[in-house]
């Protein structure tokens, strides 16, 4: 390899590592800083995020609030979120040309509903910098002679830099951070982060692609809960409120061994005696008809079929033939529904860690290590990890940031 030196090394192609290097070379274009991605692409979770549109950040606005989306991590990434937040993404990519837009759940995307406008925005800005990126170099190790740090690949040869910048992104097992982890970095294990629920072989699954708009899914014997739409699929459940609840008790879930009871309240956050009163005026207005006839809480007829299947009420049973134990009973299933998950599901392809860095090792002001002067940590490498909706893009964002401005101001200590 090259004897080269480099103001700064990023080791990591992905969206935090890649962010890091261009605001580091738009704050300081004299800077020699060189990207390493151990395989042929970069930004590979940026192009198949949002189904390949890029849910790149979420309108969320204030840092206190933005941090609430942060199962592990949010109140730690204040710091990030005052630097640079979603306000600041937006208007980041406008300079570059690409407008962002909102939809109705907060999700924001590029106007193009193309993650490659995303990407094609990042190259055209890396050789505007020109920012240096090798692919296909895989590094072995890295070490700190005096205030030099040494980037050793496989293969052969390395790399010389003042400073390190650690986007390796999440870990899948802790052996992907063993390196680090003797360096004398505190490592969380880490677990996999939003998945969804598998019921095998429940009559549930035979009505995959049918949803509720607002549904409290809770795992039992936890302080674990969130509402949301809730969609049934072929193997359980999965929806905004599984996904997010999978990510606020990840850790959890983990020691489980993924094997749990979750309670289902089809009507949202009504409690019992709401649901009730909504039922029995549904009795009063139908009288006459069969039950399975009428509609409830706009559920879907299938739906609604089943849950009065599973509450034993027979088809033909019209709405005033019910007596107080089998109302109670509907309302039960309405509201507090038992299933036994066995299993998780990635979702889609959009792999999240729970884990990996201890912020106890990290300064998260600057996001420097505490253990190694001028080494950086950004993005999903990092013990933070967020719901789904664009804001594990945002961390990303703004940890890269972060790093690259307080690097550059290292660098340049008069500035």
């Amino acid at each position: 390899m090259s004897d080269k030196k480099y103001d700064i090394i990023v080791i990591g192609g992905g969206a935090a590592g890649f962010f890091a290097a261009l605001n580091a070379l738009e704050l300081n274009p004299w800077l020699r800083v060189l990207l390493l991605e151990k395989s042929n692409k970069l930004l590979a979770k940026v192009k198949i995020s949002g189904g390949g549109r890029c849910n790149v950040t979420h309108a969320c606005f204030e840092p206190d609030e933005l941090i609430k989306n942060y199962p592990r991590g949010g109140r730690q990434l204040r710091t990030a979120f005052h630097e640079f937040n979603t306000n600041d993404t937006i208007r980041w990519f406008a300079a570059k040309g690409v407008d962002l837009k909102k939809e109705p759940d907060g999700r924001m995307f590029p106007v193009t509903d193309n993650s490659q406008t995303i990407i094609d925005c990042f190259m055209q800005e890396a050789q505007r910098l020109n920012l240096e990126i090798k692919l296909g170099v895989n590094v072995s190790s890295i070490e700190q002679s005096e205030e030099e740090w040494q980037v050793h690949v496989e293969g052969g040869g390395h790399f010389m830099a003042n400073k390190i910048v650690i986007a390796v992104g999440g870990s899948p097992k802790p052996e992907g951070l063993q390196w680090l982890k003797q360096m004398g970095h505190k490592i969380s294990n880490p677990v996999p982060s939003l998945f969804t629920f598998n019921v095998p072989n429940h009559p549930i699954t035979e009505m995959m692609g049918l949803s509720v708009s607002n549904a409290t899914v809770k795992i039992e014997g936890t302080k674990f809960s969130y509402s949301g739409p809730l969609l049934i699929t072929h193997w359980g459940f999965s929806g905004p409120a599984v996904l997010k609840l999978s990510s606020f008790a990840a850790t959890e879930l983990a020691a489980l061994n993924y094997k749990f009871n979750i309670l289902v309240n089809w009507c949202g956050n009504s409690n019992q005696e709401a649901v009730k009163e909504q039922f029995i005026a549904l009795m009063i207005k139908e009288g006459n008809r069969k039950l399975f006839n009428c509609t409830f809480n706009h559920f879907p007829s299938r739906l609604w079929k089943y849950l009065l299947t599973k509450a034993e009420v027979h088809e033909e049973t019209k709405a005033f033939d019910l007596g107080d134990k089998k109302i109670n009973k509907i309302v039960q299933i309405l509201t507090n529904d038992s299933y036994t998950v066995s299993g998780k599901t990635t979702f889609k392809e959009e792999f999240v860690t729970a884990g990996g860095i201890h912020l106890d090792s990290v300064n998260m002001k600057t996001m420097e290590s505490k253990v190694c002067h001028g080494l950086y940590f950004v993005g999903e490498v990092l013990d933070v990890d967020g719901i789904t909706g664009g804001f594990n893009f945002q961390a990303a964002w703004s940890t890269g940031y972060l790093a690259a401005k307080s690097i550059v101001k290292s660098l340049n200590p008069e500035n």
